[in-house]
């Protein structure tokens, strides 16, 4: 239920390489020796959006705290309190949100089906002649249409489940879909947490390992640090789509940039405004 391109994360590589490649005849290879139970199965695509999305936000959250906290003049301690204390809190929030959004979604996804079901129930006649009619829009002759709906129709939950599809355009969840919807949260947690911890490590382990090194190190350290990290992030983005990974790379870089310079500039301007006063 993910707004990011997870139908191309569900396609397996074999398929992916031969499209890529154009290759027609590792496209047919593909199709004639495919295990189409495994295929059906894959899930890594509906985990695609919290861990890129939480890894994402944490680290460019964290990166705006230690960017606004550096422009702010602000001495190490006060930035490690304020980094960790709202990375995990907010980490937890992201988790929890995500795990609510979409068991809510999952749930009246579910309810809409219920409603198709007693639709059909009790006027199939009725249901049968949108689906009909839905075909014939997408260019199907009448007859064809007519053949297709009735051969569907004789199969009841197939059917409703086509018209959730066809009609509502909304893909009915597993009945496991309450655990799934906790491991999305839980992927957003970690991910969030993980990689928001990342700018604030240096301020830990830096001053701990090379302890002769000035301050002003510690947040271009963070700075060098966060910028492969993102742009890594971002290429690894475009295993899962058809974007090309140093176009997706230097994408997320230059948001983090942006994102961070924006944060030192008001942490500058602010602590302008506070030595003044």
């Amino acid at each position: 239920m993910s707004t990011t391109d997870e139908s191309t994360a569900l396609v397996p590589n074999a398929a992916r390489k031969a499209y890529d490649g154009q290759d027609p005849e590792a496209s047919k290879n593909f199709h004639d020796t495919r295990d189409m139970s495994t295929e059906m199965h894959q899930t890594e695509g509906g985990f695609l959006k919290p861990l890129i999305f939480g890894g994402l936000d944490g680290i460019l959250t964290s990166f705006a705290i230690v960017a606004g906290a550096a422009g702010g003049s602000m001495p190490i301690p006060v930035i490690l309190v304020l980094g960790f204390s709202n990375i995990f809190a907010d980490a937890l929030a992201m988790g929890v949100g995500e795990f609510l959004s979409s068991k809510a979604e999952n749930e009246w996804i579910l309810s809409e089906r219920k409603r198709e079901n007693w639709e059909m129930e009790n006027y199939p006649e009725g249901e049968i002649r949108e689906m009909i009619d839905i075909y014939k829009e997408r260019g199907m002759s009448h007859e064809d249409a007519v053949t297709v709906i009735n051969t569907m129709a004789k199969y009841k939950d197939f059917f409703v489940d086509v018209m959730m599809a066809e009609e509502l355009q909304l893909q009915v969840p597993e009945e496991d879909h309450k655990v799934v919807s906790m491991k999305e949260g839980v992927a957003m947690f970690c991910a969030f947490a993980s990689f928001g911890s990342l700018p604030l490590l240096g301020y830990v382990i830096i001053p701990a390992t090379f302890p002769s090194l000035p301050e002003e190190m510690l947040f271009t350290a963070a700075c060098v640090v966060t910028g492969i990290v993102l742009f890594l992030m971002g290429s690894v983005k475009s295993i899962f789509s058809s974007s090309n990974w140093f176009v997706c790379g230097m994408e997320t870089f230059l948001l983090g940039g942006a994102c961070a310079t924006l944060a030192y500039t008001i942490g500058q301007f602010v602590d302008g405004l506070v030595s003044e006063s």
